[in-house]
């Protein structure tokens, strides 16, 4: 019960309340992109769906990298090479979450047989959630300092 307690005031905290209220304004504006890209390529350019998808989702990957980074976390690289560690494990996070949300279209469009933009509401709620957790807990981890540093 005390891990729960501990985990209840965290998220309750106000430095999490902010982040968390950034992060929904930027994941809201990521979905925007999302969406925006995919509206123009498959209903306007008349692009096949998957192509569409794909497509929205790398776009709105490299928005949400630069906007997480920045805004969310407020995280700055030390180094080069730290920047591109943290990109790679974006990226790499993103696609994995990419194949989530492609499956979840796939399955409501192909399979089930239901309108695409239903498959990409559905599948939005799961990668939202997903690259909250994935970020927080593993991209942008904050890192406590050297002991040195420490005082």
């Amino acid at each position: 019960m005390g891990l729960i307690n501990k985990m209840m005031e965290y998220v309750f905290g106000k430095q999490l309340a902010a982040e968390t209220i950034r992060y929904i304004i930027v994941g809201g504006m990521t979905t925007l992109v999302n969406f925006g890209m995919f509206e123009l390529l498959y209903h306007v350019l008349g692009i096949q769906v998957t192509v569409s998808n794909v497509t929205a989702i790398a776009v709105s990957i490299l928005f949400a990298y630069f906007a997480n980074k920045f805004v969310v976390f407020r995280r700055r690289s030390d180094s080069f090479r730290d920047l591109m560690g943290e990109f790679g494990k974006f990226i790499g996070s993103r696609l994995f979450t990419m194949a989530l949300e492609v499956g979840v279209v796939e399955l409501f469009y192909n399979v089930i047989g239901i309108d695409a933009r239903l498959g990409k509401i559905a599948a939005q709620i799961l990668v939202i959630v997903a690259n909250y957790l994935i970020s927080k807990l593993i991209v942008f981890k904050k890192t406590p300092p050297p002991d040195d540093e420490k005082s």
